[in-house]
């Protein structure tokens, strides 16, 4: 058994000027509010759900991304009205988002 029931990673890396980039999309900022937003529902620790940022997810051009495991589900998003709703349809009731669906 996995030490997290979902593992969601953030793709907040920055890339040379010029470059598509999710930092570049506010990556860092959405990651740090879905951090927030998890521990404020208490979905956080063993058994329940882990954020983290993650280096290049190499699909920056169609970002921002974040990738939610074990599912291996991809998304991309707009503003934190996205991130809610990925909370609470996937990370809670376990139903995949699929208009963020990449």
């Amino acid at each position: 058994m996995s030490y997290y029931k979902h593992h969601v990673f953030f793709c907040c890396n920055q890339r040379e000027p010029g470059e598509t980039c999710c930092a570049d999309r506010g990556a860092k900022d959405v990651r740090a509010y879905a951090k927030d937003r998890v521990k404020a529902l208490k979905l956080n620790g063993q058994g329940k759900v882990r954020i983290n940022s993650a280096g290049c997810l190499d699909r920056c051009e169609e970002g921002p991304v974040i990738v939610v495991y074990p599912e291996e589900v991809w998304y991309t998003y707009v503003d934190k009205a996205d991130i809610d709703e990925i909370i609470e349809e996937h990370l809670v009731h376990g139903r995949i988002v699929e208009r963020l669906r990449i």
